[in-house]
């Protein structure tokens, strides 16, 4: 990575800045750090594309109402930055767009409200004609409650109250009206509490589908009509009405007047959905012509917001005229970005071209890998622990075999690694289909589904290597055993196998699978395995401190950290291993010529190590290995102590012996608030420039040594990496655990199905064996495949960040992050 300068001249600004981010190869600087982002200088610009940004989200919001398809029809825009003219032409075309389609909504709305309201008139219209007429033929059932018993409450319904009732001064009124049908019941509750049940109720429910106008929901609703006397019964009527979103309606109480209503609503509701329908088809048409041109204006917009947010980063010189711009870049791409500026300049027409200056400096730059899409994912998986410092060994490089090896070593079944293979070839073979597919979950595993691909792969040799298909055995080359059954042979005596003289090409003998002992032999084998993988990858770790500090040449950390390191995991847990080897490799019930033994019996090897330090230069010998095996384990105990004060004290008291060094020959280190200042702005050479940015919030510079503090930080390191040693190598057991577990619940699966169904014959075998193998290949889908590879696959990350990583990836660095429009265009709108 290298720190550029650029020199930019104003009138070519907006266009240089827009073809970086197309080029997408430069993380800019910010130049202001101080200035609040309201007083920048492209403030007015930034909120003009807002509004423009504003506009376009309402387009899309109501083309997905309408569910139109966007049409993604990019032209030239795409390859250039658009003029001053195409932009305003732009904005003035939007913003007739958003007025037309703003007052088309309002016309709709209003159209629509008015429209649903005379289709509650026409039910209210309705309902109330029939309850007149059922009142009129049951006037003389209905009784009133004041001094006459005799006299009726709804005398006459058609023809109005009687002469007694009007001197009494009991004129009767009507409320009618429709209210949300869930409430009707509080409604009523309300009134007849409120009113000491002091009138006549009537409801029906309308069965036609009814729309809020305002939310464009469904909404259930009923119509009511209520008969009270008074003035002010009536108006609380009305009040407790509009108050629970009641909708009231005037109806006549006569016949004819009811009819002449109901027929005006009718004439009025065929006319507005005439009009409704105009409508509709005038908007959805603005909404289609909008839709053509969306998605280019969105990009246009995008692109142009991003491009002044960026030139808001930098500084402008008012004597030369130009902007100056700090950022980084890979050097490798700088020739491609000097191409681009002098592009650029030629097609403007301008006289005067950028400038670019490489510049020196102590800060420490962003990291970059450059990654495709089958490394991307396992970068990802060593990212999400810490992005490495610069040029700091990438462990995503070894990630991609040793992340789906070890999980093919927890994982590992032929059949299961098949069906995680076909699920990573589908996804590959698909991907520019799938690419487009949205989800949270989908994505997460779509972007890894080479890390799929690999595990299914790797899951499948494993599986070979412990002759495992489905909790079954795989019979491809000839047996090293044989069993001789005896014909009547009764099924309970235990037999013992006698060997062929051959030797298994590939894997574990087929001829363990269903022994009494398989899983004694299994449990050992893979528990010594995941001692030997484990301590093979945390020495690979290991290694990679020498090549981190070979590369920022700090010699102290060979010295002082690889090499006594290296010494205490070899001498200890890399003894162990050889062990391991050399116990696999010697026949211990090997037999003279007399028949005798030749050698004692295998020792324990956990009682080995436990005693290499109780009783270190002393060996039992009937647990002895090999002769002088005595003499070598006093040897590496001592080393292994030797290598605690060596990781102890050698770094701290080296590094105060040279910052000694260093102050005796009257070098000190910068103060962390020193401010890089570049030449004054009347000189006219092509390295001056302009105040830039100090470094605070910068990743760069060296804390001032104290020897106590490193001397704390080495003895935490020291008494972390000692212990680490231990649990790091017990923690990758869960290789040999989980592989135990996976092979044990695929043997009871089976056990539990499909050999329960293959015990019938006939018409009930078939029928079982449908079931079963339905039962049994859904559980393996869902549990063995699913539950058990996200266990494994846990697992396996968590031995590559805490037990691989945690010896040299330090991971302090911070991600270069360049302007590019690819990567904003791909963001998704919050």
């Amino acid at each position: 990575m290298s720190l550029i300068q650029l020199y930019i001249p104003a009138e070519v600004a907006r266009p240089t800045v827009a073809e970086l981010g197309e080029l997408g190869m430069i993380q800019f600087r910010d130049l202001n750090p101080d200035v609040n982002a309201f007083q920048r200088s492209f403030v007015n610009e930034i909120r003009r594309f807002d509004g423009m940004e504003r506009q376009l989200r309402f387009f899309t919001s109501q083309i997905q109402k309408e569910e139109i398809p966007i049409r993604s029809s990019l032209s030239s825009y795409k390859a250039r930055a658009p003029s001053r003219q195409e932009l305003d032409d732009i904005e003035s075309r939007l913003s007739e767009h958003e007025s037309r389609l703003v007052q088309l909504n309002k016309s709709y709305e209003t159209l629509q409200r008015r429209y649903w309201e005379l289709i509650e008139l026409k039910h209210v219209l309705r309902e109330a004609t029939t309850f007149f007429e059922e009142a009129a033929s049951h006037q003389d059932e209905i009784r009133t409650s004041m001094e006459e018993p005799n006299a009726p409450l709804l005398d006459d319904l058609e023809s109005g109250p009687s002469q007694e009732a009007q001197g009494a001064g009991l004129a009767l009124g009507n409320i009618a009206g429709v209210i949300p049908r869930s409430k009707l019941l509080t409604f009523e509750r309300v009134l007849w509490r409120s009113l000491r049940g002091n009138l006549f109720m009537n409801t029906a429910d309308i069965d036609e589908i009814l729309m809020d106008p305002t939310t464009d929901t469904v909404i259930e609703k009923c119509v009511f009509i209520i008969f009270a006397h008074g003035r002010e019964i009536l108006a609380k009527i009305k009040k407790v009405s509009e108050s629970l979103g009641a909708t009231l309606y005037t109806v006549d109480s006569s016949a004819d007047g009811r009819r002449e209503a109901l027929s005006d609503v009718a004439r009025h509701i065929d006319e507005f959905n005439a009009v409704l329908l105009n409508t509709t088809q005038a908007r959805r048409q603005e909404l289609v012509r909008i839709s053509h041109q969306l998605t280019e204006w969105m990009t246009i917009v995008k692109k142009e917001k991003a491009t002044y947010h960026t030139m808001n980063r930098f500084n402008y010189d008012g004597n030369r005229k130009c902007l100056i711009a700090e950022g980084w870049c890979p050097t490798n791409e700088i020739h491609t970005i000097q191409a681009a500026l002098r592009a650029v300049t030629e097609h403007s027409g301008s006289n005067v071209s950028s400038i670019l200056n490489e510049l020196r400096t102590n800060k420490e730059p962003p990291t970059y890998h450059k990654t495709n899409k089958f490394t991307a994912g396992f970068q990802t998986i060593v990212d999400a622990y810490g992005m490495a410092r610069y040029r700091e060994v990438n462990p995503g490089l070894f990630t991609v075999i040793s992340f789906p090896f070890l999980f093919a070593v927890m994982f590992g079944d032929v059949g299961h690694g098949i069906l995680v293979l076909v699920l990573g070839l589908y996804l590959v073979l698909n991907e520019r289909k799938l690419a487009r597919v949205e989800g949270e979950m989908f994505e997460m595993v779509f972007g890894g589904r080479y890390i799929l691909l690999l595990m299914g792969a790797f899951s499948i040799f494993t599986g070979m290597m412990y002759n495992d298909m489905f909790s079954r055995a795989l019979p491809f080359f000839q047996s090293g055993w044989r069993f001789n059954v005896p014909e009547d042979y009764d099924g309970k005596t235990v037999l013992v196998a006698e060997p062929t003289g051959y030797t298994y090409l590939f894997g574990i003998d087929y001829a363990w699978h269903g022994t009494e002992n398989a899983l004694l032999f299994t449990n050992s084998y893979k528990m010594k395995m995941s001692v030997i993988l484990g301590v093979i990858h945390m020495s690979f770790g290991i290694c990679m401190v020498y090549y981190n500090a070979k590369f920022y040449r700090k010699p102290i950390d060979i010295i002082g950290g690889f090499i006594p390191q290296m010494l205490l995991m070899q001498s200890l847990f890399g003894y162990l291993v050889v062990m391991i080897i050399y116990k696999w490799s010697v026949d211990w019930y090997e037999k003279d010529a007399a028949g005798h033994t030749i050698r004692n019996s295998p020792p324990s090897l956990l009682n080995t190590m436990i005693y290499m330090f109780l009783s270190p230069g002393s060996v039992n010998e009937s647990e002895k290995l090999y002769s002088g095996q005595a003499f070598i384990q006093g040897v590496l105990v001592l080393v292994a102590f030797v290598c605690v004060p060596w990781m102890l004290f050698m770094k701290p008291y080296y590094l105060k012996h040279e910052h000694n060094k260093a102050r005796a020959l009257g070098y000190h280190q910068p103060s962390e608030s020193q401010v890089r200042i570049s030449t004054d702005s009347s000189h006219t050479d092509e390295a001056g420039g302009a105040v830039v940015a100090d470094n605070s919030g910068e990743h760069d510079g060296e804390e001032e040594f104290e020897f106590s503090e490193e001397l704390i930080h080495q003895v935490i390191h020291t008494i972390d990496f000692s212990l680490s040693c231990i649990s790091n190598t017990a923690s990758y057991l869960r290789l040999w655990a989980l592989s135990l577990a996976h092979a044990q619940l695929s043997e009871v699966l089976w056990s539990m199905t499909l050999e329960i169904a293959w015990g019938f014959s006939g018409g009930v075998g078939v029928f079982m064996t449908v079931v079963m193998f339905t039962m049994w290949f859904s559980l393996t889908i869902f549990i063995l495949c699913g539950m058990e590879g996200l266990s494994a696959f846990l697992h396996a990350l968590r031995l590559h960040w805490v037990e691989f990583n945690n010896k040299f990836y330090q991971a302090t660095g911070y991600p270069f992050q360049p302007f590019s429009f690819a990567h904003i265009l791909s963001e998704k709108d919050a």
